[in-house]
């Protein structure tokens, strides 16, 4: 899986193959996919080879989340194709599901909702684009081939091939507008 994350990443750089290669191995969404793969990798492994490499990827996965704002549970199940685009501000709680070609932006939560009627994590299909700002939580399903817009707060299921996004932006100030002619707008907008 490692393998097709970092063709992934390297797909998505410009210019000559060595620039394209240095800029996927600086990359902190590449180091921190790798810190998490590593961890997947590790504990398929052999108690004394557990015991021995441990200490390596908790140094690492630590490294991301402090340094970088970059935080993979160990546990998350994702697939192949994982491509997280600039930095900061990421959660991904331990218990998440996600499939093939998942890419992530900042500043995104994938999390736990203690709402009764989602309880739990969310499952997010193949080919789901999740932009800055958004919060996915609770046990909803997200199909495949879904864009999740700017801040949009998720908090049920979304069908195959939807896009999401929070209302269209809505313009508060004009230019020569007095203070008095805003609230008046203001009052009449609440009246309605």
């Amino acid at each position: 899986m490692l393998k097709q994350d970092l063709y992934r990443a390297y797909s998505f750089e410009k210019g000559s193959r060595a620039k394209r290669v240095f800029e996927c191995l600086r990359s902190p969404g590449v180091q921190a996919i790798v810190a998490y793969r590593m961890g997947q990798w590790l504990r398929t492994k052999p108690l004394p080879v557990r015991l021995l490499l441990r200490p390596f990827v908790s140094i690492q996965r630590h490294h991301s989340r402090g340094k970088w704002g970059i935080d993979i549970g160990p546990e998350a199940q994702i697939g192949p194709g994982f491509c997280i685009f600039h930095y900061g501000g990421i959660f991904i709680a331990g218990d998440v599901v996600a499939g093939e070609n998942f890419t992530i932006t900042h500043d995104i939560t994938l999390g736990y909702s203690q709402a009764k009627c989602i309880l739990g994590f969310p499952v997010i299909g193949n080919n789901v684009f999740i932009a800055p700002g958004a919060k996915i939580a609770g046990k909803i399903s997200i199909g495949d081939n879904v864009k999740v817009g700017a801040n949009a707060v998720i908090e049920r299921d979304i069908p195959d091939h939807a896009v999401v996004q929070i209302r269209p932006m809505l313009v508060v100030t004009f230019p020569n507008t007095s203070c008095e002619e805003l609230r008046r707008t203001e009052n009449n907008g609440m009246a309605a």
